[in-house]
């Protein structure tokens, strides 16, 4: 992993929120060229060890060739795109890009139907940060092993959200980091609140195709990136730490007292999301 594939793993992961400590991506960025594997170990714990992370690079194919059926997909499905660029659903596409907390926290609120924040929900926003390092992780022997370009950079572009260009013209882009912590994300939020499981995983769905409407990935990154996110989620539920958070939080959503979102927030989030704005 060079230093800069290991700068992502610590931004995606920016978990600023309980339970994980005041650890920052700050630490990580400092170091500079040292060993990459001495700073992934001062990265903020996930719940499984290094060694119990899916395998990405045996669970995935290999990316589309140049010149194949499906690199041709992968095209379209941008081009597809093309059009929806600076309008309301290319500015959630901002707004999902950016994984930092509380923002990233607060993403899947109106999906679930519950405010999802450290005064809130204390034990669901320290748990979502948690895990986030796990899918966060399994991607990364995948990513480092393809190194795979970027459609912007591919196609010498900017995408929707630019304090990150810098950093993914030197990551690799598949599987999709970002489309596996939505994912991931989606799955556990939809076994937490059950009768809102359709809304919340199409909320899931969407993240991922964020990052195509933003242009930092192919379609096929996405799709992997929820592969990848599938077989990390599968293997948290094994874990007895996970759960016993997952049990805490379920006796915190049920606690809380009942919440309308229809805030003009979610209303517009809800238009965008179908087409009507």
């Amino acid at each position: 992993m060079n230093k800069l594939t290991l700068r992502l793993t610590a931004l995606s992961a920016l978990a600023a929120c309980a339970g994980l400590g005041t650890w920052s991506a700050s630490e990580v960025l400092a170091q500079g060229q040292q060993d990459a594997s001495a700073a992934i170990g001062q990265l903020p714990p996930g719940y499984l060890p290094r060694e119990a992370l899916p395998d990405s690079l045996a669970l995935l194919p290999p990316p589309p060739a140049a010149g194949s059926a499906a690199m041709e997909r992968d095209e379209q499905a941008r081009e597809a795109t093309i059009p929806i660029r600076n309008t309301p659903r290319w500015n959630l596409a901002a707004s999902d890009a950016n994984l930092k907390f509380p923002h990233a926290g607060e993403l899947f609120s109106c999906a679930a139907g519950i405010p999802i924040s450290p005064e809130t929900t204390p034990k669901l926003y320290a748990l979502l940060g948690r895990m986030l390092i796990d899918v966060g992780l399994s991607t990364y022997k995948a990513k480092t092993h393809y190194n795979r370009t970027r459609p912007f950079v591919s196609h010498n572009e900017g995408t929707c959200y630019p304090p990150d260009e810098e950093l993914l013209r030197h990551d690799g882009s598949y599987p999709s980091g970002h489309s596996a912590a939505g994912w991931g994300w989606a799955l556990v939020l939809a076994e937490l609140v059950p009768d809102k499981a359709d809304a919340i995983l199409q909320r899931g769905r969407d993240f991922g195709q964020s990052r195509v409407i933003c242009d930092a990935h192919w379609q096929s990154d996405v799709d992997a990136g929820r592969v990848i996110a599938s077989g990390t989620v599968a293997r948290l539920h094994a874990d007895p730490g996970f759960q016993a958070d997952l049990a805490a939080v379920r006796q915190e959503i049920a606690s809380l007292s009942p919440v309308t979102q229809a805030s003009t927030q979610c209303e517009a989030e809800a238009a965008v999301l179908s087409g009507q704005s």
